[in-house]
């Protein structure tokens, strides 16, 4: 809820009646007096994310994968004019994402995929123990919102105000995942002894050998059926010389059903046959998959955006029982967004699909404020903030329905601000959040943990017209945990990825006042 300079040194504005409650608390306007007054903000926010995974087939387990987000601008623009009982007001100011982040070497969740083929080959009879990859992901995210408010003064001691946000979405996401490499030691599919190969040559490599060997399986049971079709079926492969077959077939005959995993004795030729063809089909399915292996390891780009627009009506009132009191409310209806997929040269990455539609609304908000000065100089601040998340479709998708909300997030904090001299003022604050979602929220792209953020700065008036605000803000996160299932069919081994951030910002904003305030 960091809307202004003044937010940042004090870390609660909800009952503000300066210029920036054009965003927190637009009934409270109406205290500014007559004229014109505007406020520009801008806030550098830095955040780093840390993701570590205990999954035993990463190399370097437990690994932890660092994601840099920046955001050097993030403003915030308010004017305001009031005219007798009226107050008109407009904002600029991102209401959601703001910012990018960068993954040098990828996320746990990319990572697995490529860790899971030494284990799965070995398995198979493949020996295969390392795999490497370059891997990079990066995302940004920025929802723009446009506000404009109406206020009423009813009396001195209330006001309201009603207002509407124009929410532009808009996210965007690029990457690649190439040059996956692995180590099998397998010469039955070509010069395969152990040396690190690009993944896709080798299943490919082996698609066309296990092609190979089915088909031979393949021409083998056909050369049976002459055999069979002069009814001699019924007799046993150990026989076949009697009716036709040479010694060597028959020796060759027994000696692949062995091979293949077969016992040849008491086999008929009907049945060897059978078993034959079995076996093609066989050897035809485990080249589909290779297939499937070879196809899945190829280069990845990703090249998508995401955006959308949705309206968020506001409703506010402030009350002032005495002078040096004001309790303000405002209630913030839930926006209704809708982001809309594109895939730039069908470069989705097997995510992102083009013309796919993802509901991304933003939830209702209902904010409380407390704004009391029991002396002049001083002014305690106290806020208490619920987003309604139990309303919101987190899941994205309107046709699957996945919990990920236990309860609604709240946020709640005091500050305080004193005047050291006529024009420089000191302040700080705190603010603590406690987030519902559940586990099945939480994953290395998106996860939501309990906060405390420090604020602290000064005021300054440098002309009567002009004030300006410096602040500094650090925010710790718990961390967050989530246990994981097992991945492989043979490896019954839980996992556990952690979950880590810090953020800290400044913030510079300059108020003006061409008005008597």
């Amino acid at each position: 809820n960091n809307q202004s300079a003044m937010f940042t040194r004090l870390q609660n504005r909800n009952a503000s009646t300066g210029i920036d409650a054009a965003y927190f608390n637009p009934a409270g306007l109406t205290k500014l007096g007559n004229g014109l007054f505007a406020s520009i903000n801008n806030q550098t926010i830095t955040q780093t994310q840390k993701v570590s995974s205990n999954y035993k087939y990463l190399t370097g387990t437990p690994k932890e994968y660092i994601g840099n987000v920046s955001a050097p601008i993030f403003p915030g623009i308010y004017l305001v004019y009031n005219t007798g009982k009226l107050s008109f007001s407009a904002g600029f100011n991102p209401i959601g994402g703001g910012g990018g982040a960068k993954y040098k070497t990828g996320l746990p969740s990319f990572e697995m995929m490529i860790a899971d083929i030494p284990p799965s080959l070995t398995a198979q009879g493949i020996p295969t123990s390392q795999y490497s990859a370059d891997i990079y992901f990066k995302g940004s995210s920025v929802y723009f919102g446009y506000q404009a408010n109406v206020g009423y003064k009813i009396n001195d001691k209330l006001s309201v105000a009603v207002g509407a946000r124009l929410v532009s979405a808009s996210n965007k996401y690029s990457g690649y995942l190439k040059n996956i490499s692995i180590n099998p030691n397998y010469p039955a599919f070509g010069a395969y002894t152990g040396g690190m190969v690009l993944a896709s040559k080798f299943f490919t490599d082996g698609q066309t050998y296990l092609n190979g060997v089915s088909t031979q399986l393949s021409g083998t049971a056909s050369s049976l059926q002459p055999i069979i079709a002069a009814n001699y079926g019924s007799v046993l492969l150990s026989n076949g010389t009697a009716v036709g077959l040479t010694p060597l077939q028959v020796a060759t005959l027994q000696g692949t059903i062995s091979a293949l995993g077969g016992n040849p004795a008491g086999m008929t030729i009907a049945q060897s046959q059978a078993f034959f063809s079995g076996a093609s089909a066989t050897y035809g399915a485990k080249a589909g998959v290779m297939g499937e292996n070879a196809a899945a390891t190829k280069d990845i780009n990703v090249d998508a955006s995401q955006s959308g627009t949705g309206i968020t009506p506001i409703l506010s009132a402030n009350f002032s029982p005495s002078d040096n009191l004001d309790i303000a409310v405002k209630y913030e209806f839930k926006t209704e967004l809708h982001m809309k997929t594109k895939v730039v040269n069908g470069e989705g990455g097997g995510v992102f699909v083009d013309g796919q539609t993802l509901i991304a609304d933003m939830p209702a908000m209902l904010s409380l404020g407390v704004d009391y000065r029991p002396v002049k100089k001083l002014l305690l601040s106290a806020s208490f903030d619920e987003y309604f998340d139990k309303n919101v479709d987190y899941d994205g998708s309107a046709t699957i329905n996945i919990n990920e909300i236990d309860k609604n997030f709240v946020e709640y904090g005091l500050g305080a601000e004193y005047g050291l001299t006529e024009k420089l003022r000191i302040s700080a604050g705190w603010a603590h959040t406690e987030t519902g979602v559940n586990l099945n929220y939480q994953s290395d792209q998106s996860f939501s943990t309990n906060t405390d953020s420090f604020g602290a700065g000064f005021g300054y008036r440098i002309t009567p017209m002009i004030d300006l605000n410096l602040a500094g803000q650090y925010t710790f996160y718990n961390d967050g945990k989530k246990p994981y299932d097992p991945r492989l069919s043979f490896d019954p081994s839980i996992y556990t990825e952690t979950y880590k951030k810090v953020t800290w910002m400044i913030a510079l904003g300059l108020d003006f006042y061409f008005g008597k305030k």
